[in-house]
């Protein structure tokens, strides 16, 4: 059950987003081979994200967000990372839908861009 607007709802899934920054460790200096394996990750399912400087923020049904969080360290590992650290800062919210373009939007039109 999930409380949704101030009842109880039949529907087991939640939308999330996360902002992520996954660190391959002892790996060497560059580690863009490992961000495009979980760039990867996220596109193949089908989850709707956006790569930034310091990380990817991604967003999803939360079952289907947390898997591909799963896949991207085992990617590393698979890719020869002995260690793989990650940030994560996670965010729900069950009073109205929003997207992450939503939230960019609306600090762009207050800014009158």
């Amino acid at each position: 059950m999930v409380y949704y607007r101030g009842h109880l709802t039949g529907d087991l899934s939640m939308n999330v987003m996360i902002d992520i920054c996954v660190v391959p460790m002892d790996v060497g200096v560059s580690v863009s081979k490992y961000v495009v394996a979980c760039q990867r990750i996220f596109e193949a399912a089908g989850l709707n994200h956006e790569m930034h400087a310091w990380g990817t923020n991604v967003e999803g049904d939360w079952d289907k967000v947390m898997a591909a969080v799963r896949q991207c360290h085992e990617k590393m590992h698979e890719m020869g990372a002995p260690r793989c650290n990650s940030t994560l800062r996670v965010g729900t919210r069950v009073d109205r839908e929003q997207s992450m373009r939503d939230k960019l939007n609306s600090v762009y039109q207050k800014m009158e861009i």
